[in-house]
């Protein structure tokens, strides 16, 4: 490597978007259990402007200045003295340490278990949206409801990000899925294999769904308190906004799980093997140059894209 700094988008202070900041900063020394990626792509997720307004200072440890963006795609150009499995060169994604510097930049020091080899068959950009949102849908579907074939499952926000990689992952796992979305989806949420859809705008969906197995939440509020009484009894309301009532849960006999997703190497190897099968794939809504991580985050705070945005790094 012939320079020791890199660009990256930082911030400085907890604000809106204009505490995002375009800079030269140190390349990262990574740890001898850390890969050096070179960063050709990282997705923006709603976790990243959260972090950046101030939300989570009690939850999470972080130190300013921060580069933010926990989604990854790139080449591994250094390994440290512990890691196996992986080479200089290897093609990597990953859903980094959320304590850490983020993938805003040009290179990201990441944990080697954290990293998976990509999908073969998707390039860095569609690569870089998959990490984060699927170990959402991963870790909620599959470890906490325990989702099996033929059970149903209501997913909410299935045009999301999330939602949309949610939906996948329940039909590879066999099961039924009820997907909520604006109208405008529709195409997309029946594309993704959902066998019955709900327009949030038209239909109140505790009135035309009843007994289901699990409800995934990725909405909160109002909504959350709805899902209760779509439930069959032992079925299982997980969240990833906010923590479900366990009261709650337990007077109408029903389970609650919240689901704040950890990174995972093995889990995403497999998620790599679905999406090369052919059986998920991820959405993108927008691609923006790292200059642009601004719009990047008025996009996502708006609330509305559909599937994920993505920063293009380096070519």
């Amino acid at each position: 490597m012939t320079t020791s700094t890199m660009k990256a988008v930082r911030i400085h202070a907890y604000g809106g978007p204009e505490v995002l900041h375009y800079e030269d900063v140190p390349i990262p020394s990574p740890n001898p259990d850390d890969l050096l990626i070179r960063v050709r792509a990282a997705a923006v997720n709603p976790v990243d402007w959260k972090i950046r307004e101030g939300y989570l200072q009690g939850f999470l440890k972080h130190e300013l200045p921060l580069i933010l963006g926990w989604d990854v795609s790139g080449e591994v150009v250094a390994a440290g003295s512990e890691v196996t499995g992986f080479k200089v060169g290897d093609e990597v994604y990953a859903r980094p340490d959320i304590e850490r510097d983020g993938a805003y930049a040009e290179y990201i020091a990441v944990k080697a278990g954290d990293a998976a080899h990509k999908p073969a068959t998707l390039d860095h950009v569609h690569a870089a949206a998959v990490p984060l949102t699927a170990l959402t849908a991963w870790q909620s579907l599959i470890d906490a409801a325990r989702l099996q074939a033929g059970q149903t499952v209501l997913i909410h926000a299935a045009a999301g990000g999330v939602g949309s990689l949610a939906v996948q992952l329940a039909k590879a796992r066999g099961a039924r899925v009820i997907a909520t979305a604006s109208a405008v989806n529709i195409g997309l949420a029946m594309e993704l294999g959902a066998d019955q859809f709900i327009d949030y705008t038209k239909t109140r969906f505790e009135d035309v769904v009843e007994d289901v197995d699990a409800v995934f939440d990725t909405i909160g509020g109002d909504t959350q308190e709805r899902s209760w009484q779509v439930l069959k009894p032992g079925g299982i309301l997980v969240s990833v906004v906010n923590p479900p009532s366990k009261e709650t849960a337990a007077a109408r006999g029903v389970r609650s799980a919240f689901v704040f997703i950890q990174p995972s190497g093995e889990q995403l190897a497999a998620i790599a093997r679905l999406i090369d099968d052919g059986r998920m794939k991820p959405i993108i809504h927008a691609v923006l140059p790292l200059t642009e991580a601004r719009q990047a985050h008025v996009i996502s705070q708006g609330g509305h894209a559909r599937g994920k945005i993505v920063l293009r790094i380096v070519d």
